[in-house]
């Protein structure tokens, strides 16, 4: 192993700015050969490039050498990381501070735009996918929490618990101020840019940092209008695949599979749009969607349009859940392999009387009925208290296996690990 160290003007631009609280050492770059190939041969000329801390200035990771993030790596205001189709990024194992993530702070931005033959994987230290590869052999959809994710942050709208103007992000510590989104002091960037994420394929991760604290898949905390996220897979995240905390950003053909907790979780008045996405749960699954509302006084409202949600049989996880406060239009569902006993919910009296006012509406659902199901509105329930509603589930039709017209284009994933492996089912 050789360990390659910056110069002492490398190390005053890539070590850590003051709004990186918890280390204050320099980047390290470790260069190691041979560690990570599936013949395990000397003649294997694969590297890997070790990152921690700080990105402070420009720069590009590139598809000839594979990425170790050990523990936060951090892209600070100002910079951008460029990351090369086909590279791969491993996380290193940990948990709690020593937890592994990729974290664009407000301000910084990342480009990852891989191609359908050469998607950028973020994946587990532990997965023995070799440079060059899409997919390693001695990992699967029930290998979760090996690492952690990847965080983007913004200044864009955001409805904060207390009407404040930025909070710390889910699943960093908040003495680290890096972990901040929402508009701040400076007002809301509704269009802000934070980057291109497309053709990106994130597995294995959602590392523990404390009790019931995961790292999603892919967090987006306050990320404004101009940052494009498309062609995106979660597989194997331990909490939610993709959360969406506030924020204007929008997303196109995503698929989730094998998430532990839900496969899409949205927030803090999120209002962009979601498209063409694909959540397929595993044994660990909870929910397909769930729907949160504003926090503060800001009220925000987004659209889910053209989605397949695919579940897990008799384990009954749910197929939606519309909860606090909730502001959405849920449009074109068509959803199938869900349990007897698995329901789209109205979750209190709140979203019971956003639906009769018309803050959350559904149309053109298309359901296959479980076994056991005979009328699908049985599927439609509403658990509010005092509020009574009329029409719930009128929206949604019986449909047999394949003979929908609604939900996603899966074709258009046909790149995905999830697909093309046969991994899941359509």
């Amino acid at each position: 192993m050789k360990k390659l160290f910056v110069s002492a003007l490398a190390v005053l631009a890539l070590g850590f700015t003051s709004c990186i609280e918890d280390d204050d050492t320099p980047i390290v770059i470790e260069e190691v050969t041979n560690n990570y190939n599936n013949n395990g041969g000397d003649d294997n000329d694969d590297a890997c490039i070790v990152k921690s801390g700080g990105i402070a200035v420009n720069e590009t990771w590139t598809a000839d050498k594979c990425y170790i993030l050990d523990r936060k790596v951090v892209v600070q205001e100002g910079v951008t990381l460029t990351i090369e189709p086909g590279t791969i990024i491993k996380g290193r194992a940990g948990t709690g501070s020593l937890s592994s993530a990729l974290i664009v702070a407000r301000g910084g931005m990342l480009i990852a735009e891989g191609t359908t033959s050469q998607p950028i994987i973020f994946t587990s230290e532990a997965d023995n996918i070799a440079i060059g590869e899409t997919a390693g052999t001695n990992l699967d959809e029930n290998n979760i929490g090996l690492w952690g994710g990847i965080i983007v942050l913004g200044n864009a709208t955001s409805s904060l618990s207390g009407d404040v103007t930025e909070k710390q992000i889910e699943g960093i510590p908040a003495s680290d101020t890096f972990g901040l989104y929402g508009p701040g002091d400076g007002g809301a960037i509704d269009d802000q840019n934070s980057g291109i994420i497309r053709y990106v394929s994130i597995r294995h991760g959602g590392s523990l940092l404390g009790e019931g604290n995961e790292i999603n898949g892919l967090t987006l905390g306050g990320v404004g209008s101009g940052t494009t996220l498309d062609h995106i897979e979660v597989i194997a995240n331990k909490d939610d695949g993709i959360e969406f905390f506030g924020g204007t950003v929008s997303a196109s053909n995503l698929l989730v599979w094998a998430q532990g907790d839900d496969g899409i979780d949205i927030d803090e008045a999120y209002s962009g749009t979601i498209t063409n996405a694909i959540v397929a749960l595993g044994v660990n699954s909870d929910h397909a969607l769930e729907i949160d509302g504003p926090a503060g006084s800001i009220n925000g409202a987004c659209v889910i349009q053209d989605l397949t949600l695919i579940g897990n049989g008799s384990l009954n996880s749910e197929y939606a859940d519309y909860r606090d406060n909730a502001q959405i239009a849920s449009n074109n569902i068509y959803a199938y392999g869900f349990g007897d006993e698995s329901d789209v919910e109205l979750d209190n009296d709140g979203v019971a009387t956003n639906y009769n006012s018309g803050l959350i509406s559904f149309s053109d659902w298309e359901i296959v009925l479980p076994t056991a199901v005979t009328a699908v509105e049985d599927i439609f329930v509403n658990k509010a208290t005092t509020v009574t509603v009329t029409g719930f589930g009128s929206e949604a039709t019986a449909v047999s296996s394949g003979a929908n017209t609604v939900g996603a284009d899966a074709s258009v994933l046909s790149w995905t690990f999830a697909i093309s492996t046969g991994g899941i089912s359509l």
